[in-house]
């Protein structure tokens, strides 16, 4: 009826049988029952739809856009890579930061950032921001994170000045945004912070985050240049946690 499609909102019938929201927020205000799965969306002002895998627990509503579990996706991939994503929806992946972008373009909305973090001993730990946003491409999708919660600590803005990640583009191997020429740690000299993290992020002379690493099994997850690192998680060694998940939630 003429009532019942006002109340979809940014929702579109397409053929009177498909239903396709702008985000994963927005499907579960309309399904509260819906279960945690993959879902097709279509931000508002994208010409064209794509799948994302829809958490519907902690909450409800998040758009998951990076997940690790283990070593069979290599993260350790160029800046195409990450530009458009890559993985398996329901298992490890990287949604893409082209995708990311045009979901948070949006300021109309409000996007908050969880990170869950899973370590070796059975606990958890998690970091929320709010007003996430990643710029265009031309900014290399520039990471910017407002106010930050949580337990696991605010490795975004670094364990110690100097390594704010808030406000730097996004480094692969391909291109390096990372503001190091060389950076200095003690009597090591760093060109090129994805080579020695072993995957993309939002570098800023490294950092105290870092969750494209390499992936390590329990028994050897301490200690490594490379891992899934959120360094004010638990210091003072570097600590490579089990699993992680990424995922936005707009308000």
């Amino acid at each position: 009826t003429q009532v019942k499609m006002r109340s979809l909102g940014y929702c579109a019938l397409i053929f009177t049988l498909l239903l396709i929201c702008t985000d994963c927020t927005q499907i579960r205000s309309l399904f509260p029952d819906a279960p945690s799965g993959v879902y097709v969306i279509q931000p508002k002002g994208v010409n064209t739809s794509f799948k994302v895998y829809c958490e519907m627990n902690s909450g409800g509503g998040w758009t998951v856009f990076q997940r690790r579990s283990g070593g069979s996706v290599s993260f350790d991939r160029k800046w195409a890579a990450y530009k458009n994503g890559f993985g398996n929806l329901t298992q490890d992946h990287w949604l893409g930061l082209r995708k990311v972008f045009a979901l948070t373009r949006n300021q109309s909305k409000k996007w908050i950032l969880r990170v869950d973090l899973w370590d070796h001993e059975g606990g958890t730990a998690f970091a929320e921001y709010k007003n996430f946003r990643l710029g265009n491409e031309k900014t290399a999708f520039k990471l910017h994170v407002g106010k930050y919660s949580g337990d696991a600590g605010d490795a975004i803005r670094g364990a110690y000045q100097g390594i704010d990640q808030n406000g730097y583009g996004f480094s692969t191997v391909d291109r390096d945004n990372d503001g190091c020429s060389p950076c200095l740690f003690g009597d090591i000299a760093e060109t090129k912070c994805s080579l020695s993290e072993g995957g993309g992020w939002w570098y800023s002379r490294c950092g105290s985050a870092s969750l494209n690493g390499h992936w390590h099994p329990s028994g050897e997850h301490i200690g490594w240049a490379s891992g899934l690192h959120w360094l004010t998680w638990k210091p003072p060694a570097p600590y490579s946690a089990k699993a992680t998940r990424m995922m936005i939630k707009s308000m």
